[in-house]
């Protein structure tokens, strides 16, 4: 191989991707949770004020309720920290939004107020990885509360609502901790193990090895969290199950990828767990370490994502406005939902926002003669499409759209029956304007340190590669630093692997340094294995052999 530096290639020609962008895929393992959950949130509240005559009501109650769709893949004592948060945050937003609302009627104003929320919002729920559904569950409530007619007086009571539906979300997404109170971090766990199967599967060469490879990593890196945050009895025993995945991903041609998924397997319900290693007090000691980035490191890479946010929320509503339509706020989310880790999947999402938006419409004029029939018949309506969309979104965005889309049109009635074809006729031309226009802000506000933060990657990764290789090449490099060595170097490659595919979705930069990427995995994989090997992980090989596994 020569030694000389490769000039930097032209970037190729860059194509928006049609195909597969509606394919669906397999449902959520806990699609059912929060579907449960939500409908178990709304319900009471919507139908105690659906029996007391106060169906306007009904929209500050589900904006606390909607709550109970977070944080359902967290242990339960991280979970009651997240849900607090975000029943905080929505609070947040809507108290913002209702008092911007009681202090100007300037829909120009209440757009840019909406802009900026949604941008906060978005930032936070990326920096934090809050999760499903992020940001647009927030950014919905309040920017429709920007638009609800109000008082400053009335304010208060609304929020005193919010806050109490919030409350009761927050014990209805924690009551589940009665039955199976490790359910979460078993769960995560299995879905490591399994993951590692799938990539064993490939022998770390076959068809779609890279993309399993990043999914192994990435599901272990979630056990790993999921981990730090229990108190479990059996925490040691699912982390020793947890090491043995990223040992298999280390080394797929040595893995046994069915004794994978039959711990996996082993991992439902309540029985105990199965012991995959040695009870080292050393060792023990060394899998609660920690390896996530602080939040101060994840906010920096969000800042285009921000403005690409604000802006194209802020031109939405006011295209909107533009038009004379009169919800602004329906544009402003549709471009709030669009915006993902980089341009090629914010493209693909706004081709599904569009599709399950506009077969949304046609759901809504099938079922609005149902809802007509009553209060009661609107909120079983509202509900039956909540559950509808948790059931659905996880098999392809489009799809939960499709449900979500008469769900919100549904919420407008609670204030007073619309005309169902004035309704469906601004929705549509608000899910145009969102996303034709927020889809331009994406292509206007570019991430030109993209590829420097791969350059990084690259040579964080090529460092911790450096320092195991050199703990291998002594004679005793000791558990404890031949452990913090492996586990370094496996989160530096994920992070690599993160980082190239987040860059590469990207538009306007220059090339991207393909071959050192694939170079840095290969080497690194390899020093992966050998020092999993050093560790008697894996089965032992020759010296010599081991020595060369550890070079680039």
């Amino acid at each position: 191989m020569s030694s000389a530096t490769p000039t930097p290639a032209a970037p190729p020609a860059r194509r928006l991707p049609l195909a597969g962008v509606l394919r669906l895929g397999r449902p959520s393992e806990i699609w059912f949770k929060p579907a449960l959950s939500v409908v178990a949130a709304i319900a009471p509240p919507a139908l105690i004020l659906s029996a007391l005559g106060r169906p306007g009501l009904v929209m500050y109650a589900m904006a606390g309720s909607l709550c109970a769709l977070y944080a359902h893949n967290r242990p339960y004592a991280a979970r009651a920290g997240v849900l607090a948060w975000v029943v905080l945050g929505m609070l947040g937003g809507v108290a913002v939004a209702l008092v911007a609302a009681s202090l100007t009627g300037s829909a120009v104003v209440l757009v840019t107020v909406g802009a900026l929320l949604a941008a906060a919002q978005k930032v936070l729920c990326d920096a934090t990885l809050v999760g499903p559904p992020g940001n647009v569950v927030l950014t919905f409530v309040s920017s429709a509360s920007l638009f609800a007619p109000q008082t400053l007086g009335q304010v208060p009571g609304h929020l005193a609502l919010t806050a109490a539906t919030g409350a009761w979300a927050w014990l209805v997404c924690m009551a589940p901790a009665l039955v199976r109170p490790h359910g979460p971090e078993r769960r995560a766990t299995a879905a490591a193990l399994k993951a590692a199967a799938v990539y064993a599967d490939t022998g770390g060469t076959g068809e779609g090895h890279a993309r399993a490879r990043a999914a192994g990593y990435a599901a272990v890196q979630a056990a790993r969290q999921s981990l730090l945050s229990t108190g479990a009895p059996s925490r040691r025993a699912l982390e020793r199950l947890v090491v043995r995945a990223e040992v298999a991903l280390a080394a797929p041609t040595e893995a046994d990828a069915e004794r994978l998924r039959v711990w996996a397997a082993s991992l439902r319900g309540t029985g105990p767990v199965p012991q995959a290693g040695p009870a080292d007090a050393a060792a023990d000691e060394l899998l609660g370490v920690d390896a996530a980035r602080p939040l101060s490191a994840r906010l920096g890479p969000l800042t285009p994502l921000a403005v690409r946010t604000a802006l194209g929320c802020a031109l939405a509503g006011h295209a909107s406005l533009a038009l004379g339509i009169g919800r602004p706020y329906w544009a402003l989310v549709t471009a709030a939902s669009l915006y993902q880790a980089n341009l090629t999947l914010t493209w693909s999402r706004t081709v599904q926002r569009v599709v399950g938006n506009v077969v949304g419409v046609l759901v809504f004029l099938a079922v609005v003669p149902l809802a007509h029939l009553g209060p009661v018949a609107l909120v079983l309506c509202c509900l039956a499409f909540s559950f509808g969309a948790e059931v659905l979104i996880s098999r392809n965005y489009w799809l939960g759209s499709v449900c979500v889309t008469p769900m919100a049109l549904l919420i407008t009635e609670f204030a007073g029956h619309q005309e169902p074809g004035a309704l469906m006729t601004e929705r549509v031309v608000d899910t145009a304007v969102g996303a034709l226009v927020g889809f331009a802000a994406a292509l206007a506000v570019t991430d030109r340190r993209a590829g420097a933060r791969v350059e990084r990657a690259l040579t964080a990764a090529d460092r911790a590669r450096e320092h195991a290789a050199r703990l291998l090449a002594g004679p005793d490099p000791g558990t404890a630093a031949l452990e913090s060595a492996r586990r370094g170097l496996a989160v530096a490659l994920a992070e690599l692997r993160a980082t190239a595919d987040a860059a590469a979705g990207e538009w306007w930069q220059r090339a991207l340094p393909q071959e050192r990427v694939v170079l840095a995995e290969q080497s690194g994989h390899r020093t992966l294995a050998a020092t999993a090997r050093r560790q008697g992980l894996l089965p032992d090989r020759d010296p010599a052999t081991e020595t060369e596994d550890a070079r680039p």
